[in-house]
């Protein structure tokens, strides 16, 4: 590699020719201040004071988890636009991206079994069904973070040892350094990335539509039910639910995939910068979830309100 690509972010479009780059920065130390504050208030409800323990809440929690996590990768997001050195970027696309993934997925499907459990517990009201239980919720989330971690091991084994081998970094985006079998695992990734976000997406508006439609039939059929109160409530912490998904996550899948396939033909700096600048607000997106989640902690769950209002907890919702 070359000695002087160690020093700065060379080329044409390279980092330091970006103009957007202080706006990001400013951007992304807001959110990490804001998150920072919101994700401890949460971490410490749910792990310190917490003792009542459902399905719901064990998917908050690791909900929580993840939302820290992409906090902290925050620090790192930050360093990238603080910082034009070569090494500085490489750390982030070795350790900070692929974290940053892990954290934006590993929450896209607690919010998919958050309205899945919701929505079971509507249709069938009286009964515990064996995945709502309590230890039947946690062989979930163990087994989920299992299996978004092995891809994420994966491709950092894979950049670590052919990092090396790459050329010097002139971009200002990670696959800058990808070779050809880092490029090849970064797009099957991406793939399948969009393929488990369009699968929660489709179930979360399936699971509100057939809130809705529930709710319509209960009051046509019985106006005066108590249990009407219930289901609106429902309906109201779904669509909330529902809000948050796609006002963080939709922009940035509608324009991250084109961007993958699209950015190796632009030949013209100007045209991959600007296309740079929409991706990553997109991602400013994303990252504003774990400032967003606080939201459906707050709607979901009795216990996290009580404590916000310091009383006494109550059992989940």
């Amino acid at each position: 590699m070359d000695h002087n690509a160690t020093n700065s972010t060379e080329g044409p479009c390279g980092l330091t020719e970006m103009p957007a780059r202080p706006f990001f920065l400013c951007l992304y130390t807001v959110i990490f201040l804001a998150s920072l504050v919101l994700n401890g208030i949460t971490v410490y409800v749910y792990f310190c004071k917490a003792t009542n323990q459902t399905s719901i809440t064990i998917y908050l929690k690791n909900l929580a988890i993840a939302d820290m996590f992409v906090c902290l990768c925050l620090i790192l997001r930050i360093a990238k636009y603080a910082s034009t050195s070569v090494e500085i970027q490489r750390i982030y696309c070795n350790f900070g991206a692929p974290a940053s993934y892990l954290n934006m997925y590993s929450s896209i499907l607690f919010m998919g079994y958050i309205a899945a459990n919701r929505y079971t517990k509507i249709v069938r009201p009286l009964e515990t069904h064996t995945l709502q239980t309590v230890r039947s919720t946690r062989y979930i989330c163990i087994v989920t973070w299992a299996i978004l971690l092995g891809p994420v091991f994966a491709y950092i084994a894979v950049f670590v040892s052919t990092d090396q081998q790459t050329s010097a970094h002139s971009g200002f985006d990670c696959d800058s350094f990808h070779n050809s079998l880092l490029r090849q695992i970064y797009l099957a990734l991406q793939i399948t990335s969009f393929s488990v976000f369009l699968f929660v997406l489709v179930s979360l508006t399936l699971f509100y539509w057939l809130n809705v439609q529930k709710l319509r039939q209960a009051q046509r059929t019985m106006p005066d039910q108590p249990g009407n109160a219930k289901l609106s409530k429902s309906k109201r912490n779904m669509r909330v639910l529902v809000v948050v998904f796609c006002v963080c996550f939709v922009p940035y899948h509608l324009v991250r995939l084109p961007y993958v396939f699209i950015k190796p033909l632009l030949h013209d700096c100007t045209a991959a910068q600007v296309f740079y600048a929409l991706k990553e607000l997109t991602v400013l997106l994303t990252v504003l979830n774990a400032c967003l989640d606080p939201l459906i902690y707050f709607v979901f769950c009795k216990t996290f309100r009580a404590q916000l209002n310091l009383q006494r907890f109550c059992k989940s919702e």
